[in-house]
């Protein structure tokens, strides 16, 4: 197959995960271009890596490099611009969470991409890590029964405990549900299906809040976003989820996902937040008939004891690592998706259905009502087992 040309528009922390990664794929995807906000970063990393041509702002290099598809790695203020521009200059697009700040600009750029022909992706990809997708081929087998309901949480004390610069995690377009819950919200999404409606509860706890961290240890960040906000979600399917995200919380014992079946339960125990769907490996635990604890009462202790059962993760993309991981196999699945005439797994669609029904979620808070989905998608399909692992 043809090489697709590939020209990277941001050069912040999360492209050397990228850069790396794509590397690997050198007989699939060229990165011919790269731009930052400055030339000199550009060329830095240019360097580093051996991409042929730097430039000093994204709109040039989207404009004037010679490349097939752009991969936007900028601040997600900046997606909707650029994204919008790269597929105006008829370059398909991989872009960083959020698609866009909100529905109607998502829904705007995927009608566009599919106006001209185009395709455009999204983040995060970690769907495609082996716990999700070893999750996906336990459901597929019927291990657990139909699917009757999920629940989500990530939920700690937000980010000025431990980020250099937390503002923007309380700025417009942030927030638990918008920065971190697109992960959780993906993960149901690939493994349960579309949406059909939701609504939620939400609150800002604080106005303001102190950063703990240099170098602004001390300043106060004016919150503008909800800060707590709990979910409900009626997918298509008939399952029932409910989720919980927030920023306000000191510590909690409970999961980041469990799923509800008829003949068992999926468990994602991690005890940090920032695990679960951020990452793509990780652990899965199993309940059954056969491991049951709540048969007795009075409770036979024997029973209560019995330990989840350890599934083993048996798919490819296992790290746990928030630095070293797989992130861009979500862009390498689309350029195969390109060359073999189907749809790529992490698609603008469920992106957009994702950015939805969170902003239905928010909204619906304000009002007390249901929200009812506009969007819907195919469910990914599990990744092949031929699909090249580097």
């Amino acid at each position: 197959m043809k090489k697709l040309r590939i020209g990277v528009v941001g050069l912040g922390d999360i492209s050397r995960v990228y850069l790396n990664n794509l590397k690997k794929y050198s007989d699939l995807v060229t990165i011919d271009a790269c731009a930052s906000r400055s030339l000199e970063k550009a060329q830095k990393k240019a360097a580093e890596f051996g991409i042929p041509h730097a430039y000093a702002c994204a709109e040039d290099l989207i404009e004037q490099a010679d490349v097939d598809l752009i991969l936007n790695l900028t601040t997600p203020d900046a997606h909707y611009r650029l994204n919008k521009l790269a597929l105006t200059c008829g370059k398909h697009v991989y872009t960083e969470k959020p698609l866009a700040f909100t529905y109607a600009e998502g829904k705007e750029l995927v009608d566009l991409a599919q106006s001209k022909h185009l395709r455009i992706g999204c983040a995060p990809d970690t769907f495609l890590g082996a716990r999700l997708q070893t999750c996906r081929d336990l459901l597929d087998s019927g291990k657990i029964g139909e699917v009757i309901g999920a629940s989500a949480f990530v939920i700690y004390h937000g980010c000025e405990t431990f980020h250099p610069n937390p503002a923007f995690y309380y700025h417009t377009g942030a927030g638990p549900l918008m920065d971190i819950g697109p992960y959780y919200v993906t993960a149901l999404l690939s493994l349960l299906g579309p949406v059909q409606a939701c609504c939620a509860m939400s609150k800002r706890t604080f106005d303001q809040r102190p950063i703990a961290t240099q170098p602004h240890r001390g300043e106060m960040i004016d919150v503008e976003v909800d800060t707590y906000t709990t979910g409900l979600m009626q997918f298509a399917s008939g399952a029932i989820g409910t989720a919980i995200f927030s920023f306000d919380v000191w510590d909690s014992n409970l999961p980041r996902i469990e799923i509800y079946g008829t003949k068992g339960t999926l468990c994602l125990p991690d005890i940090d937040p920032l695990d679960g769907p951020n990452i793509f490996g990780g652990d899965i635990w199993l309940r059954t008939e056969e491991n049951y604890r709540w048969y007795s009462q009075p409770r036979d202790w024997f029973d209560v004891k019995k330990d989840w059962e350890h599934v083993p993760v048996t798919r490819p993309f296992a790290s746990t690592s928030h630095s070293e991981n797989s992130r861009g196999i979500g862009l390498i699945d689309m350029v195969l998706a390109l060359a073999e005439n189907r749809p790529e797994r992490a698609s603008g669609r469920m992106a957009l259905h994702s950015l939805e029904m969170m902003e239905k979620m928010l909204s619906g808070a304000k009002t007390q009502q249901f929200g009812i989905l506009e969007t819907t998608f195919d469910r990914p399909q599990p990744l092949p087992a031929d699909f090249p692992v580097r």
